[in-house]
């Protein structure tokens, strides 16, 4: 298989003389389609298990609500310790530097996805969102979906980086596959994952995405996940109360991200091995599930019935406290799965609820609660990936009206302006990593010389003697010593070259000191100076350390600043990664 692949590529290239960027969008569309059908694999074992269970396939808020009061406590707490025991198999072995997430593997990684590890999360994610976990299955779609992409990349001898994009148009083919949105996954790619959107990988991801969808498309029974009614049009003062919808979606968005790891934190403290901890997050579901079967699965039955019928404003902050619940017990507890889903059902209702109150106030001036809910998964969205043209896309692909378009963005980016402010969250972590690095770098742009500034320790007096100087030049490493003032003014400086030369020429120094020697120096630094106006000075110099002085009109000797801690700096301020 590996020669006839590798034959394939070359025997192509030389025939249609393809460039690098056209094979690369070839073997995009081959990713698009094996992602597409590892997206449909993975739905089929979660029906295949459903079957197994309850005789039945489909919602898994219906197959709750057949299911007796005590099998819906027992079953969630079930698949969580058989998942916890495939994890415990999952780490025997494991290569604990291997990027066994997709993100990592495109963003910090080589692209390189380890089959066995993943084979088995996906397995384990398998059997918690089967048994009614409150998590997405999303995640394990997506990763399927890049590990498929990974492995075709290794085979034909991708090198890192054309690995690495391989793996992100595998992810947006995932992506697509889920949320029939082929142009928010791809988006969701190259924003999220790749940190920037560039025609180079752009194209491949786009091209990915639509082949996927195109794909999804053939299979017999598919459908979105999620039907939207017909947006009303918004008109007036009532965009107002979209972006106010954007503001508490802001608010609301690093709450519950913060929920999500304080459960973790608390599960992690717990005496109990990983197996237990998943089941005790598992009956946490199945408990809440006797009174509101609601919280079982992702989310899709339940969003898509807010979406098409009313809602009383008690069922939804019910539906809405037990979700969270649900939700934060079964991602802390260490579940396999992702809260992209959960996060749209959260804007959902957030918004139904929000919504309903102003239709409640001014039934004739605002839409009916279900824009509001539409609008508000967009907007919970952005707050929550720090991804807002994303969730704009998504959204209005699902919807396919013009009538959203602003109000959600205006939401979106409200709710995104607001996150930030509040504080940097992300659902993904490689979001926050991206933004720690901007951070720093934003710094290290803002950084004087001041910030760079150590001891001066060659520093003599005019008065010192050659046999002082000659023992500081025999301590220190250094061509120059630093000759101040009693108040501390830089003076000039002494040459090593100078005392060197007077004692192999035998000449007789005991009367001279270092005023005899004294020389204004080569070059001097201030504290205001910038990296880029210090590295000018050090090119000029070529020297591994420059004094800093105050001022010119006060040269009163603040320090030295050296090289390797400016060329550090200036290499940390350039890096990409």
């Amino acid at each position: 298989m590996l020669s006839f692949l590798l034959k394939l590529r070359t025997r192509t290239r030389f025939l249609f003389r393809l460039s690098d960027a056209h094979t690369m969008l070839l073997w995009s569309a081959i990713v698009g389609v094996l992602g597409a059908f590892a997206t449909v694999a993975f739905r089929e074992g979660i029906a295949l298990l459903q079957q197994a269970v309850s005789g039945r396939s489909g919602s898994l808020v219906e197959m709750a609500r057949r299911l007796p009061w005590s099998t819906r406590i027992w079953l969630p707490a079930a698949g969580g310790l058989i998942a916890g025991l495939i994890l415990l198999i999952a780490r025997r072995g494991t290569d604990k530097k291997a990027h066994t997430d997709y993100m990592e593997a495109v963003a910090i990684g080589d692209g390189v996805i380890p089959v066995r590890l993943s084979l088995w999360r996906s397995l384990s994610s398998l059997f918690t969102i089967a048994s009614g976990g409150s998590i997405g299955r999303e995640g394990p779609m997506v990763q399927l979906a890049a590990l498929c992409a990974s492995l075709v990349g290794r085979w034909v001898h991708f090198d890192p980086a054309r690995l690495r994009l391989l793996v992100a148009c595998g992810a947006a083919a995932g992506i697509t596959s889920a949320y029939n949105a082929p142009i928010a996954g791809a988006f969701f790619v190259t924003e999220i994952v790749l940190g920037s959107i560039a025609m180079e990988s752009f194209g491949p991801v786009l091209v990915a995405s639509v082949v996927a969808n195109i794909t999804m498309r053939e299979f017999a029974g598919y459908r979105p996940p999620y039907e939207m009614p017909v947006f009303p049009t918004v008109t007036g003062f009532e965009v107002l109360f979209f972006v106010a919808l954007g503001v508490l979606c802001g608010v609301a968005a690093p709450q519950f991200l913060r929920l999500l790891e304080r459960s973790k934190s608390v599960f992690n403290r717990l005496p109990l091995p990983l197996p237990l901890r998943l089941a005790l997050g598992g009956l946490a579901v199945g408990l809440l599930s006797v009174w509101t079967p609601e919280v079982w699965g992702n989310g899709y039955s339940v969003v898509n019935s807010i979406l098409h019928s009313p809602w009383t404003w008690n069922a939804l902050v019910v539906v809405l406290m037990f979700k969270l619940i649900a939700t934060a017990a079964t991602v802390g507890s260490g579940a396999v799965g992702g809260i992209f889903t959960p996060t749209l059902f959260v804007g959902a209702v957030l918004g139904s609820l929000f919504g309903a109150g102003l239709h409640a106030l001014w039934p004739h001036a605002t839409s009916l609660p279900f824009a509001y809910a539409m609008v508000g998964m967009g907007a919970f969205l952005a707050g929550a990936t720090q991804a807002p043209l994303m969730a704009i896309l998504m959204i209005f692909e699902m919807t396919l009206s013009y009538q959203v378009v602003l109000p959600l963005m205006l939401s979106c980016v409200m709710a995104y302006f607001v996150a930030r402010a509040i504080g940097k969250t992300s659902m993904y972590e490689i979001t926050l990593h991206r933004n720690r690095e901007e951070q720093a770098q934003m710094r290290l742009r803002a950084t004087q010389m001041r910030e760079l500034i150590r001891a001066a320790q060659t520093v003599v007096p005019p008065s010192a003697s050659v046999t002082e100087m000659t023992r500081v030049f025999l301590e220190y490493p250094v061509k120059y010593l630093y000759v101040t003032s009693d108040e501390g003014n830089l003076l000039g400086v002494v040459a090593l070259k100078d005392i060197t030369s007077d004692l192999l020429q035998k000449r007789d120094t005991s009367h001279k000191s270092a005023a005899d020697y004294l020389q204004p120096p080569i070059d001097v630094l201030t504290p205001d100076m910038s990296l880029s106006a210090a590295l000018a000075h050090f090119m000029a110099f070529q020297g591994e350390r420059l004094p800093v002085i105050e001022s010119a009109a006060q040269p009163k000797l603040a320090g030295v600043v050296y090289k390797s801690s400016l060329l550090d700096a200036y290499f940390r301020m350039n890096s990409t990664r």
